[in-house]
């Protein structure tokens, strides 16, 4: 009887396999497990925490301000020979950086802080300050002209970027005209489908086309197809769309030479002879990763930012992060940037709002566009399309729209039901809060309070 009696008080297998798995990484427990319990319970509590309702806001938040930090760091040090070259303060193009990123700071908290109500009243108004803009850089003498694209205006003291804004243009007026006919039960049809969506994008695509700038108009093409897919066309419309502006890119790179060119020098490794063709960037850009090895050659001890690497600082800084902070620097920027899809695409699943799905989804389809044509031309698995890596790479205009999409992103994460409800919870039960309460006086009152009223007597 007493075997049978130590026999009952065993733990029966299973039940000790299955508190294995929900062990916490904390506990004493952990340590005495074995591997594949401590991988099974190291996924619990990646999945509990992947699912809170504050993760997506945090990541957007951390991602991004990270990227801008990192971004400055690069920016000073890729710029350095450049300035000395051009007999210019040392900290000429960090300080201009460190502006446009205090600036657009400033956009994404008001943003961030501005309901999606307003945001939708401000959608024209924006379209057509930004179509205005497109405008006036196409007149000559208005418009200025760098590396043979007609992009910016000159303010004096700035230089703007209008196409740059465009991209923030077509996610909230995209958003807002496809949400208004969905209201309305629209979309069952092609032609409310399309129109006037299709037409406006290509307006906005042929003002950028008149300055060249190519790379942004692919951005503004995956912006429309995202759109397209989330509001859930139909696969033959989707795939006419997409031959329609494969035909369309195919000819625009056809009819001007030295996008044959950069279209020539994809998957380059070696300079080809007797081509007549000039990979000198991205072949530079190679070398900056292979000299780069595992963990860099140390922050601001790049030998290819000495005139070998043409744009150091802009379009080819990640190649000069590669250099600088070799295989791990490069594989956190890209982690930065997955993070930041993963939380926008958690925005845009999470919520019933048609609004902020269609702004969310647009956001983050810009962002990892952008980001996808940068890294590959850096890496030489794409052409070479001029566009800057998006809160990283030098540019005042590129930056203040990339914060204006993280604004967008932040107000629409922190207003999600569930992340109400978290926040509401936090600011009740906040430490702050109760720490204030037994530091702080308590309001005293003059007013008597007021008499119990007298017991009848029986």
């Amino acid at each position: 009887m007493a075997g049978e009696g130590k026999a009952g008080t065993a733990a029966p297998p299973e039940r000790t396999s299955s508190r294995l798995r929900l062990i916490s990484a904390t506990t004493t427990t952990f340590k005495s497990a074995g591997p594949i319990a401590r991988l099974r319970a190291f996924r619990d509590r990646a999945r509990y925490t992947l699912g809170r309702p504050l993760t997506p806001y945090y990541l957007i938040l951390g991602s991004a301000l990270l990227l801008v930090v990192l971004g400055l760091v690069m920016v000073f040090s890729s710029s350095q020979i450049l300035v000395m070259q051009r007999h210019l303060p040392i900290t000429f193009f960090f300080r201009k950086q460190l502006i446009a990123a205090l600036l657009g700071l400033v956009l994404a908290v008001l943003l961030a802080r501005m309901p999606a109500k307003l945001q939708r009243r401000l959608v024209y108004p924006l379209l057509i300050c930004v179509i205005g803009a497109l405008v006036l850089v196409a007149i000559p003498g208005i418009g200025m002209e760098v590396n043979g694209n007609r992009n910016w205006i000159n303010l004096g003291f700035f230089q703007i970027q209008p196409s740059e804004f465009a991209k923030l243009a077509l996610v909230l007026w995209g958003a807002d005209l496809l949400a208004r006919k969905q209201k309305a039960k629209l979309l069952d049809q092609w032609k409310h489908l399309l129109v006037p969506l299709v037409p406006g994008t290509v307006l906005l695509m042929l003002l950028i086309m008149l300055g060249g700038d190519m790379g942004t108009t692919m951005i503004l093409i995956a912006m429309l197809f995202g759109l397209l897919w989330m509001v859930g066309a139909p696969l033959r419309l989707f795939g006419a769309t997409l031959g329609i502006a494969v035909a369309a890119c195919t000819a625009l790179v056809i009819t001007v030479p030295h996008r044959l060119d950069r279209l020539a020098c994809v998957g380059v490794t070696s300079p080809p002879p007797d081509s007549g063709v000039d990979c000198y960037q991205a072949l530079h850009g190679l070398y900056a990763f292979a000299a780069g090895g595992p963990f860099g050659s140390g922050l601001g001890a790049g030998v290819e930012k000495w005139g070998q690497l043409p744009e150091a600082h802009t379009d080819f800084i990640f190649a000069a992060t590669g250099e600088e902070l070799g295989l791990v620097g490069t594989l956190s920027v890209l982690g930065l940037f997955a993070a930041l899809g993963y939380a926008g695409i958690r925005v845009a699943i999470g919520t019933k709002d048609p609004f902020v799905r269609y702004a969310a989804g647009a956001a983050t389809t810009w962002i990892m566009a952008q980001a996808m044509i940068n890294l590959g031309s850096a890496l030489g698995l794409l052409p070479i399309a001029g566009v800057p890596l998006p809160l990283f790479s030098y540019g005042g205009s590129a930056m203040l729209s990339a914060m204006c999409a993280i604004g967008v992103l932040l107000c629409f994460a922190r207003n999600t039901p569930g992340a109400k409800a978290a926040l509401a919870a936090r600011s009740k039960n906040s430490r702050s809060r109760a720490f204030l309460a037994r530091v702080l006086p308590r309001r005293r009152t003059t007013a008597r309070p007021a008499p119990r009223p007298a017991r009848r007597e029986r």
